[in-house]
């Protein structure tokens, strides 16, 4: 099965980029890997508070992909799965779709302020010739509608 990985971040464009990852999967029979990659900077203190973080950092992320697995499995029939790594950003995205076969398609969502479509997009989109998959990237202004309407 073809699955689409969408990165879970705190951003708002993220949004967008998990409505559309759903839409296609849907509409594809496809599945949703949802990613969450918690950053080495917050974990640059002792050993006990490292780990205590560590596990915040963990159900924090898991509470977010519960709100987003519940709406795309009662809205759109797709069960996603989690997968939570610790890292560089863009290193654990590459190293996971590597890692994964069946991931078909980056979805990425692009802000849309006067500081660009975001870290991701911008460190993503230039070495997506030598990637092994597409990236599609969501305006993370575009409205559930369109999204709906182009998926």
């Amino acid at each position: 099965m073809r699955k689409f990985l969408v990165v879970l971040d705190d951003s708002r464009e993220c949004l967008n980029a998990m409505r559309f990852a759903a839409f296609r999967a849907a509409r594809t029979q496809g599945g949703v890997t949802i990613l969450s990659v918690i950053p080495p900077e917050e974990f640059k203190y002792w050993t006990g508070v490292t780990d205590i973080m560590r596990a915040e950092a963990r159900e924090r992320i898991e509470a977010h992909f519960e709100v987003f697995a519940k709406w795309m499995r009662t809205g759109h029939g797709v069960e996603p799965d989690l997968v939570i790594r610790e890292g560089e950003p863009v290193t654990e995205i590459l190293a996971h779709i590597r890692e994964d076969p069946e991931i078909g398609v980056l979805v990425l969502g692009a802000g849309s302020d006067k500081s660009g479509p975001g870290k991701l997009v911008t460190q993503l989109s230039k070495s997506s010739g030598s990637l092994p998959i597409p990236i599609t990237i969501v305006p993370g202004e575009m409205s559930k509608e369109r999204l709906e309407a182009i998926t």
